[in-house]
């Protein structure tokens, strides 16, 4: 649909809060989202230029325009994701979790058993959970009998048939597991007692059923049943250590809901806890893939609604890293800065880091345990998609950074056969290169990357990617030269925001397909170098091993040029500040001394 077209349209959609869904020429559901106000929701779409492939994908594929008009927001985002869940649309946040949890059910039968399911069937049972732990339902149901004796036969224990006396007591009831319900020996309210007991220990509510436990020690002491008192007593024990051996984070918190999220450029990551009566009884982290150009507050706040809704929550304390559009009135969002809360976020956060790493490292694995032919299919894709001579089995990635516009320093990562080969990494400490200049500093770099491989006889990438524009390629282009390997190895641009391949000189760049594994892998090469260079980075400022040109003032130490960089973000900046500013950073003395220096410098 062309914008032309949608303008011919626009007038028809009303300025009312819904939800809106897009179909392709094959009637195709691709897209649904919300609005406060669909028209102008929807207009977005048609009159802005958007920076990534994939929303540019979604608008040329669109045909057909629904919407549906609710009567609020919270209307509006219950809609939505009902209908994400249901038909999935291929541009929408995928939550990549599609496993079958388990719950703990209470049948609806007279007196109703307990036992773990994976199907939740609307019969008009009670269903407590989902789980994220099979084995963990089987212990707390182990746990559970041992101290709530329940029935576990799958007698019609009706009325009728227990007045007709048609059944007797089993080995369950002379070994002290159940109370013999099936021969009238316990009433159905008894019973009951005994499976709200069952619900609290659930909800993680183990103080009600310890103070249930401890009015019948007494009962049965009053009435000299003291073999009783005395199991009863070592019953409340083995619940007070459990409780103990749980993880409790605070006395004073009821039930709450924590979430934290970790996004890079591929996936997220959201971690949930949720906590009732001050211990944490559930923990689940997931991945989600963003399709179009989600922030992590669109992310984060799509993934609340779905977690709370699959697990049941009814916690109306909502504690999150940021604030997020919540529609629901009713449930209070809190941004935790200290204390109990800001220590569950932190743990959240440090459960969605190990579960990203857990990610990685067994990918890792995976691939590394694949075949030649599979490890090698992406690579013969990227060959195609490039137009490469040779398949690119060694691939190299250079990117600089700097810190507030100080600091250079350049790393490289080098995959082979799709891996990451740390072997062959290399950083770089920039050396003939003053101030922050990312062409010269790229220069340079490539030049003593291949200078050196050169002089090894050691084998050339076939592909090199420059994480940058055209005046990094540019720069990098003129290392070859000089070093005479033109023709000898591929070099590509790499744009930062839209994900562009381009070489140099062309004019036009090549956008790889959004969903295939040739821009995963390009993804992954990138982050990697991101990441190895920015550790290399935050080491080398924390020995100190830096020393920008600000230092080389006669006067200005490291505090001072800290401080300056600190308050302006780059030596430019200091430049060109007022002295009054600079005096009411660093003093009067020494600004008289940085602009001796500028202007001698500049003279």
């Amino acid at each position: 649909m062309t914008q032309q077209e949608f303008q011919q349209r626009a007038h028809t959609i009303p300025h009312q809060p819904g939800i809106y869904k897009y179909f392709d020429a094959e009637d195709v559901l691709l897209y649904v989202g919300k609005a406060k106000d669909l028209r102008k929701r929807v207009s977005s779409y048609f009159s802005k230029t958007f920076t990534t492939y994939k929303t540019h994908e979604l608008v040329q594929r669109i045909r057909r325009i629904e919407f549906t008009i609710v009567d609020s927001e919270q209307d509006a985002f219950l809609l939505e994701n009902s209908l994400i869940k249901e038909y999935q649309p291929r541009f929408n946040i995928n939550l990549k979790d599609d496993k079958t949890y388990p719950y703990i059910v209470i049948k609806k039968e007279p007196f109703p058993r307990i036992f773990l399911t994976r199907k939740k069937i609307n019969d008009g049972s009670e269903y407590l959970g989902p789980f994220t732990s099979a084995g963990r339902v089987r212990e707390l149901i182990a746990f559970i009998r041992q101290y709530i004796p329940l029935r576990t036969c799958k007698l019609n224990l009706s009325d009728h048939n227990i007045q007709k006396g048609k059944f007797k007591v089993c080995l369950e009831y002379h070994l002290g597991n159940c109370k013999g319900p099936c021969e009238g020996l316990q009433d159905a309210v008894s019973y009951a007692e005994s499976l709200q007991q069952v619900r609290n220990m659930l909800k993680g509510n183990l103080g009600s059923v310890i103070a249930h436990f401890k009015t019948q020690m007494q009962e049965q002491a009053v009435q000299l049943e003291f073999e009783k008192a005395e199991l009863t007593r070592k019953k409340i024990e083995h619940l007070e250590s459990y409780q103990a051996s749980s993880v409790i984070v605070s006395r004073h918190l009821n039930s709450v809901d924590v979430f934290a999220i970790l996004k890079d450029d591929e996936l997220a990551y959201v971690s949930y806890l949720m906590v009732s009566n001050g211990t944490i009884v559930q923990t689940h982290t997931v991945p989600l893939e963003p399709k179009l150009e989600e922030t992590e507050e669109e992310v984060l706040s799509f993934a609340v609604n779905r977690i709370r809704t699959d697990f049941n929550s009814i916690a109306k304390e909502i504690i999150l890293p940021f604030n997020i559009e919540y529609p629901d009135a009713g449930i209070t969002i809190t941004v935790p800065k200290a204390g109990d809360k800001k220590k569950l976020l932190d743990l959240a956060l440090k459960n969605v880091n190990y579960f990203k790493e857990e990610l990685r490292r067994k990918k890792t694995l995976h691939l590394e345990g694949s075949s030649d032919l599979e490890k090698k299919k992406v690579l013969y894709e990227l060959q195609s998609y490039l137009h490469l001579q040779e398949v690119p089995l060694h691939i190299e990635c250079f990117d600089n950074s700097n810190f507030q516009g100080a600091y250079p320093v350049s790393a490289m990562v080098c995959f082979r056969d799709g891996l990451p080969s740390k072997k062959d990494y290399r950083h770089y400490n920039v050396k003939t290169v003053q101030g922050i200049n990312d062409f010269a500093t790229m220069k340079e770099v490539v030049y003593r990357r291949y200078k050196r491989l050169q002089a090894e006889l050691a084998p050339l990438p076939q592909l090199v990617i420059i994480d940058g524009g055209k005046g990094q390629l540019s720069a990098a282009m003129e290392s070859i030269h000089e070093l005479g390997l033109s023709g000898q190895l591929t070099l590509v641009g790499l744009a930062k925001n839209e994900e562009e391949i381009f070489f140099a000189g062309d004019t036009a760049s090549i956008k790889l397909p959004w969903d295939s594994d040739s821009l995963k892998l390009v993804r992954r090469i990138r982050d990697e170098v991101h990441r190895f260079g920015i550790t290399f980075h935050r080491n080398q400022r924390s020995r100190g091993t830096f020393k920008n040109e600000l230092e080389n003032i006669k006067g200005i130490g490291q505090q001072t040029a800290a401080a300056l960089l600190k308050t302006f973000r780059s030596v430019k900046n200091i430049k060109e500040a007022d002295k009054d500013m600079l005096v009411k950073v660093i003093g009067s003395k020494k600004t008289d001394l940085l602009l001796a220096f500028f202007a001698e410098e500049k003279g």
